[in-house]
Order: structure tokens, then sequence, then C-alpha cells
């Protein structure tokens, strides 16, 4: 099982939280193994990939709303993705076959919206969002899904 250091300029545990600079998230599978300053987490993963990214790392964003429109079931998934959305609520599925592509995609569907955070043993759902608030990177369940290029 591949393990990854996600690093950003920023690490926020909650959406609302206070954002740390120099901490980082390990991912081992589809679990997040740790959570702490990168330096200490480089020390005691030596073989992992590194991934680092410009912005503030957190938590994937609940997606509270119908999904965007797309032609499609997968294109309106992707679209999540662009983001930084990880998890949708269950009311919100509207549309024959969204919930297969969503399965497919791992995309946690909840019946209730909760808190999320980043802590060690929890699912490895992460988005990376620059200072203006687009994402830069999606996580779901240990899977890079969506990068801006």
């Amino acid at each position: 099982m591949a393990t990854t250091v996600h690093a950003a300029t920023l690490l926020r545990h909650e959406p609302d939280g206070e954002p740390a600079a120099g901490w980082a998230v390990v991912v081992t599978g589809d679990r997040i193994a740790a959570v702490g300053p990168l330096d200490d987490l480089l020390g005691a993963y030596p073989g992992a990939r590194v991934r680092r990214w410009a912005g503030t790392l957190g938590p994937g964003r609940v997606h509270d709303g119908p999904l965007p429109p797309a032609p499609t079931p997968r294109e309106r998934v992707h679209a999540l993705f662009q983001l930084g959305a990880t998890a949708v609520l269950a009311t919100h599925l509207d549309e024959p076959g969204l919930r297969a592509v969503l399965d497919r995609s791992e995309v946690a569907v909840l019946t209730a919206p909760g808190p999320v955070t980043l802590a060690p043993g929890g699912r490895a759902d992460l988005a990376v969002l620059a200072d203006d608030g687009r994402c830069v990177a999606t996580v779901v369940a240990g899977r890079l899904v969506h990068r801006r290029a």
C-alpha cells in the first residue's frame, strides 16, 4: 500500500479552523495515517511519496446543494472534484445513475452534514484551496482525483 505525504503552505484540521504553517498529512491507502509537522512526518515516513501544494490543505468539502449541471453523471461528479468536494448529501441525488458514479468514485454520500476533520484513522478526503478559494487539488479516499493545471 502506497504512502503519500501531502504538504501545503498551510493546513487546517477543520474547515473553519485556524491554519498552521509547516504541517502535513500522511495518507496510506484510503486512510489518514498521521497529521503533524512536515519535518517530523518526513522523518517518520522516509519512503513516502511527497506531494507539495501551494495553498491551504484541509478536509474535503461537503457539497450541500444540487450537484453542478453537466451532460452526464460522470461529468457532474468531476465538477464536484473541481470544487474540492469529497462528499454530497443524499437528498441532492436527483438523476438516475448518479449514485452509481458516486459509488465508483468513492464520494461519500451523507444523510446529514456533520463535522469534518483531518485526524489519524479518518478517511483520506482532502482538498487544497488557493487563497481565492478555488480548488487546487482534491483527494477522495486517498486517490488524487483532481489537480488544477
